[in-house]
């Protein structure tokens, strides 16, 4: 489907679809203009600014008011600037399309993430930026193996690989090595997923630029624990993972509260899968309050599958004590 015979630029198909993605009562775009670099550089301020609040809150948290920015704001703005502006604010605009694709995500609707999807990658085709189109696809192949499509994920991670090549950042392409380590894993292919890992650590061993540099991926060693832990969830490996869950954990940001709820939640599982009950309690009783006040999809779906497996085990005090944390999510 996002090959490149077949992928469409940023046309009217595009803009379209953008334009479809809010309720009817929104207010109507404003007038078409031209746009200059200072309509880049808001657009890129409003997209860190939403993107703080989706790593707080959740992607259920200020959605609505991402896809009515994009609406009414940018896409209005596309359809009539030509000229030196022209590549930059369509990259700018993929950034916040793709912003807007995670957060719907991350609140469980995984047909209109889709769609921003795809529209975030033509609207990097169209500014040629293959760092961003890779970025589009990388998550889809995220979105693919959440939702239990493994050969889909597996082509989806390729992809994103293929788009990339060898001109981006060396950051960047660590996070899509990792990705395509886990779609391996998740396909049975035990020595190519680890072979992978092992790519994955040297490139960012040798990345240059500062994380905050690369949005696309902004991919630091506790993210690189987190993808090991995921790969080696999907390798059956899980006393293994909750070593690397914790360690993605300690490492995270305060501003990281989603992440941390949901690295935390797989973190537990893993011990539960192990064997070691107590820690498993004892992890999610350690996030608190965090799991209770992020609204993500994600989240309540990791929680309901660690509610599910230690059932057995509802007699033990913290585990009872850790059920009424998640519980409430």
């Amino acid at each position: 489907m996002l090959n490149r015979r077949t992928v469409l630029t940023a046309g009217a198909f595009t803009l379209a679809a953008l334009s479809g993605m809010t309720n009817g009562d929104d207010p109507p775009p404003r007038p078409v203009r031209r746009a200059g670099a200072s309509d880049v550089a808001r657009i890129r301020a409003t997209t860190r600014t939403f993107s703080d609040l989706d790593d707080q809150y959740g992607g259920g948290h200020a959605r609505a008011v991402v896809a009515a920015y994009l609406v009414r704001e940018v896409t209005p703005l596309l359809r009539n600037t030509t000229g030196r502006a022209r590549p930059d604010l369509f990259r700018a605009a993929a950034e916040l399309s793709y912003l807007a694709a995670y957060m719907a995500m991350d609140a469980g609707e995984n047909a209109l993430a889709q769609r921003y999807y795809i529209s975030s990658i033509r609207l990097a085709n169209e500014a040629g930026d293959m760092a961003i189109r890779a970025t589009g696809l990388r998550s889809m192949a995220v979105q693919a193996i959440e939702l239990g499509h493994n050969r889909l994920a597996l082509a989806l991670a390729d992809a994103a690989a293929s788009s990339l090549g060898r001109r981006g950042p060396i950051r960047t392409l660590a996070w899509v090595t990792g990705m395509q380590a886990e779609t391996q894993a998740a396909a049975g292919s035990r020595w190519e997923a680890l072979n992978l890992l092992r790519s994955t650590e040297m490139h960012l061993e040798h990345a240059d630029s500062l994380p905050e540099t690369d949005w696309t991926g902004n991919y630091r060693r506790e993210s690189f624990e987190h993808q090991t832990a995921l790969t080696l969830t999907q390798l059956g490996d899980h006393a293994t993972a909750a070593h690397h869950y914790a360690g993605s954990m300690a490492a995270r940001r305060p501003v990281e509260r989603r992440t941390h709820a949901l690295i935390g939640l797989r973190a537990a599982h893993a011990y539960l899968l192990a064997g070691d009950v107590d820690q498993a309690a004892a992890t999610v009783l350690r996030l608190g309050a965090d799991v209770r006040s992020i609204s993500s999809a994600r989240v309540r779906n990791q929680a309901r599958r660690l509610r599910a497996d230690w059932q057995p085990y509802r007699a033990n005090a913290q585990i009872a004590a850790a059920d009424r944390i998640v519980a409430s999510t």
